[in-house]
């Protein structure tokens, strides 16, 4: 009897040695879960590729953007935007990088793509924003697959490709917004930014339409290629979950097998290069027309264009809400064709900051657009300046309150 009693004390301990080692395990795969949609924590961005200053002061470290749901208890979280520029692109890089800086509410990185030559003007230039704490940049050189430079750096217009290996160049960056040099922000960065927290499970990137209005589409009606939707996607404004884009294996024509992103791009390329007209834009859209659960859309007002207007306005979200990011895409900015785009961008460009805004910015710019009435543009010239009129106001706002 006393050998059984002490067989069954034995037993009886070691089931609750056993109760509480699950119960630790389950705790500690609770502590462990991620948040967010499975985003690692961001590393410190590594200097090695380029070039780091704080605008206004030496180059300080970076702690990157986390899990979004806390960067939402965490304001002053960096979010880090990409830009590629060669060429006479510095000018209209750096309208847009103030653009930028004018409304966003927690602090930036830049990082800049540009050919060499480019380096010292861009440092000249991003050392003497006023804005230190609020500012970072790291300049790198255009790179790409040493295999296969010259056959991306011909694609489209030279240095546009640079784009489509930021996931594989910024390892340890988890999220990043993308922008061509012909874009400006018209309200915080913070607020496109904050997409990424609508992201479900399999979301990996978000563009806004190529069109809205299928008639005057591009892709629906000469394309030779996959494109995403009705009317394909315009790449001018990405916003990329990179963790995930680094992780996901795609669908694709190619191979039975699912592809990582850096196997699939030079197949891509190989395949389609005698039939695509936009280069790396084209590209995505195949991608996504066989992963179409792997995009968000956002509204066109997020990327607003001249073809949004030049035929009749066709961006309803605009109507009601007004333009929160403007692409003046096909030279735009610098020619007469379009007046109305010309004229946001002269008075982004010029103004100073610490000046004004309402009299130094808004005020001179309605005046210029009043004038682009005789242009299909100019005639629903106020979306231009709805969402800068609130953006200007909640500025103000802000400042008022943190006195």
């Amino acid at each position: 009897m006393r050998r059984l009693a002490r067989v069954a004390l034995l037993c009886l301990g070691c089931g609750v040695c056993s109760l509480l080692y699950g119960l630790s395990q389950l705790a500690l795969s609770l502590e462990q879960e991620p948040g967010g949609g499975g985003r690692e924590p961001q590393a410190r961005d590594p200097a090695a590729p380029g070039v780091r200053r704080q605008a206004g002061s030496a180059g300080r470290g970076e702690a990157g953007a986390r899990r979004y749901d806390y960067m939402k208890t965490h304001p002053s979280e960096k979010m880090h935007l990409a830009v590629v520029a060669c060429g006479e692109r510095l000018e209209e890089t750096v309208t847009m990088l103030r653009s930028a800086i004018i409304f966003s509410i927690r602090p930036l990185h830049f990082h800049i793509f540009a050919e060499d030559q480019l380096h010292e003007r861009f440092k000249g230039i991003l050392d003497e924003f006023p804005y230190e704490g609020k500012v970072n940049y790291t300049l790198y050189p255009i790179t790409f697959p040493t295999e296969s430079a010259a056959e991306w750096k011909k694609l489209f217009k030279p240095c546009a490709s640079q784009r489509l290996f930021l996931p594989l160049i910024l390892k340890n960056v988890d999220s990043l917004l993308y922008v061509d040099t012909d874009i400006l922000f018209l309200r915080p960065v913070d607020d496109i930014w904050s997409f990424l927290g609508k992201f479900n499970s399999t979301q990996i990137a978000a563009m806004a339409p190529e069109h809205e209005e299928p008639r005057i589409g591009w892709y629906n009606r000469f394309a030779r290629h996959p494109y995403y939707g009705v009317t394909g996607i315009n790449s001018g404004v990405m916003l990329m979950n990179m963790t995930r884009i680094r992780r996901k294996y795609f669908k694709n024509d190619m191979t039975p097998v699912r592809l990582q992103w850096g196997e699939i791009l030079m197949p891509l390329l190989k395949k389609y290069k005698l039939n695509i007209t936009w280069g790396d834009q084209d590209l995505l859209n195949i991608m996504f027309f066989h992963n179409p659960e792997s995009l968000y859309v956002f509204p066109c007002q997020w990327n607003y264009r001249p073809d949004h207007c030049i035929y009749g306005s066709n961006c309803k979200a605009a109507e009601e809400e007004g333009i929160f990011i403007l692409h003046g895409n096909r030279g735009v900015y610098h020619d007469d064709k379009q007046p109305t785009f010309r004229a946001v961008y002269e008075a982004i460009k010029n103004y100073s900051f610490g000046d004004d805004l309402v009299h130094s910015l808004l005020q001179p710019l309605e005046l210029e657009l009043q004038k682009t009435m005789h242009t299909y543009c100019g005639r629903v010239y106020k979306v231009f300046i709805k969402q800068l009129t609130k953006s200007i106001k909640d500025l103000y706002a802000r400042r008022s309150k943190g006195r």
